[in-house]
């Protein structure tokens, strides 16, 4: 997959379910709610409440279809509403209910895991029909299962914006999902909704009958468009040809004059301001140009392996010198931060052959991927050190857990290309795992620059997994001891006069960017597009109220010294003010 940033536009060719085209903002669906149910095995004792919660399940939610039978035959028609009669008559199925219950009774299993190991046998039995008719079928078991794993959970379908400032819950957006489903269609206020754009869903599908009678534009048939882009991007789509454009250009915006676009403003560029250095984040090469049109003051966070995602494949050494050396010439003489690949957990993809682990959040991903991959850590480090003839490098390496890591990590580039005549080279990290933050004084000592990359330092910090729809709630940066962890970092990077910058989600977030200011970081990285709104902000704020360095973990407060200014990132010191402006990415 690739991440497509707000940039210059990206044109993807998709199957055509709903006629009509549309342009707006996107809300992304929950696709992940159902990741961390608790399937498992019961105790004899257990079994009986277990079926119990199958009957009620199963009671609860063929009522619910009967009033969406109903709703549907007043609002769209008698043949729409017999989709939802279908899927309660799968639920009244003796065959169904017995083999869930049997699951149950004699298996053992609790009514989550007999409700996906039963609908997932019968689904499995129509996906492989000959018939296509039939075999769109199977996706109405898929929903039936969906429905009674919400009921069972105590859950509805809902939307994972970046936070709920900027999430508009559909209203005036295009939903991106995985799979477009009638509930998806009917049961999310579909009278807002401009438009649905799906990785996968076919023509007779239930979903595509129901889009195309609410006269809907729809679009299926893009792998991975549910992970390749994030709340807030604005594309168009064409229903009509299957055509999907994200951040669609001035020019492709003229073909369709009548076009409504609501919500969706051009964003000003602001000159850079005094107090925050703001640097832009950047996913593909051939996006660097917004950074530049945006006047951002380097990029801050160049993530390296959505290139190898773009392309499909794995870059050899040129390639990726290519794409580095674009970016370094675009850029001129402003900083570059290359974040070595961080590959593993949730990023992986065919061509990578990853195995597959119980647990990849901790397992072999970040540097120790880098470290587990010696070929691919080779030839990324010689790719960069050809690249710095051009321009100072900056190598940023991700998940460093201490500072023995962090060293091994540097030597190995080293001896990787001792060989080859480069200009300047800077080591540096990511402090994104809470050792690594609490080992920064040391750290720091020796690496030329830091970066707090804060969305995988609450995950790990506070135990709470960002992409669970059960704890999405304690994913968030409210509490005194991640506070006092920011400070810590900062006041080591001070002390050594290193730069430090945060790359996480809140540095573009109004809510605690006076609290990033106020620990004295003084370089942020965010989305091209939210880099006049911190100006804007910063601005209009002239004044911080100075705050003492809280202690950590006891230690003697130093007295500082007079405020200093330092190069990339840096001005680490220097009071700025606080600002307000919305979340596009982080």
């Amino acid at each position: 997959m690739a991440i497509v940033e707000a940039a210059t536009e990206t044109r993807f060719k998709g199957l055509p379910l709903s006629p009509g085209i549309a342009v707006a903002r996107v809300c992304l669906f929950n696709e992940r709610r159902h990741v961390s149910l608790p399937v498992a095995n019961v105790t004899d004792k257990e079994v009986r409440s277990e079926g119990d919660r199958f009957r009620k399940a199963l009671l609860l939610v063929r009522e619910k279809l009967a009033l969406l039978v109903k709703e549907v035959k007043e609002r769209v028609g008698v043949a729409e509403a017999e989709i939802f009669t279908a899927q309660k008559m799968i639920l009244e199925d003796p065959v169904l209910i017995q083999r869930v219950t049997d699951h149950i009774r004699s298996k053992n299993f609790n009514a989550e895991k007999a409700v996906i190991s039963s609908l997932d046998f019968f689904e499995g039995q129509l996906a492989e029909m000959d018939n296509a008719y039939i075999r769109e079928r199977a996706s109405d078991i898929s929903e039936v299962k969906r429905r009674l794993l919400d009921v069972l959970a105590g859950m509805n379908p809902s939307f994972q914006c970046a936070n709920d400032f900027f999430c508009q819950k559909g209203k005036n957006r295009i939903v991106i999902a995985q799979e477009l489903t009638p509930s998806l269609t009917m049961e999310l206020n579909t009278d807002f909704i401009r438009g649905f754009v799906t990785d996968r869903g076919g023509v007779a599908s239930h979903a595509a009958i129901l889009a195309r009678a609410l006269r809907i534009p729809a679009v299926s048939g893009i792998p991975g468009i549910h992970d390749m882009i994030f709340c807030g991007t604005e594309v168009l789509i064409n229903g009509d040809t299957g055509e999907v454009v994200i951040w669609p250009s001035k020019k492709t915006l003229e073909e369709y004059p009548d076009l409504q676009r609501e919500g969706i403003e051009e964003m000003p560029v602001v000159e850079p301001v005094a107090g925050l250095k703001v640097l832009a984040n950047l996913s593909l090469a051939k996006k660097v140009k917004e950074a530049v049109d945006y006047k951002a003051e380097g990029i801050g966070l160049y993530r390296t392996e959505f290139e190898f995602f773009a392309a499909g494949k794995i870059l050899c050494e040129m390639e990726q010198y290519g794409l580095y050396l674009e970016v370094l010439k675009a850029m001129k003489d402003k900083p570059v931060y290359f974040r070595m690949l961080d590959l593993g957990g949730d990023k992986t993809a065919d061509f990578l052959k990853l195995q597959k682990e119980q647990n990849p959040a901790l397992g072999f991903r970040g540097s120790r991927f880098l470290l587990g991959h010696p070929e691919l850590f080779r030839n990324q480090a010689r790719a960069l050190a050809r690249a710095s003839r051009n321009g100072r490098v900056h190598v940023m390496y991700p998940m460093v857990i201490d500072i023995e890591q962090f060293r091994k990590l540097k030597k190995t580039f080293e001896e990787a290309t001792e060989d080859i005549p480069h200009g300047e080279i800077k080591h540096g990290l990511m402090f994104e795992v809470p050792s690594a933050c609490l080992d920064a004084e040391e750290i720091l000592k020796e690496a030329d620059f830091g970066s707090i990359g804060t969305n995988d330092l609450i995950q790990y910090l506070f135990a709470v997994d960002r992409d669970n729809e059960f704890v999405a709630y304690d994913h968030h940066p409210d509490r005194k001891i991640f506070w006092h962890l920011i400070h810590h970092v900062a006041h080591a990077a001070k002390k050594h006069r290193k730069p430090l910058s945060v790359c996480g989600e809140l540095a573009s977030n109004p809510v605690y960017a006076r609290k990033l200011l106020t620990a004295g970081i003084r370089a942020v990285s965010v989305a091209p597009r939210a880099i006049a709104g911190l100006r804007i902000a910063i601005k209009n704020k002239p004044k911080l109220a100075k705050k003492k360095m809280p202690k950590l973990l006891g230690g003697k407060k130093k007295k500082q010294g007079k405020d200093r200014s330092y190069e990339a990132h840096g001005n680490i010191g220097r009071r700025a003010p606080g600002y307000r402006t919305s979340t596009l990415l982080s």
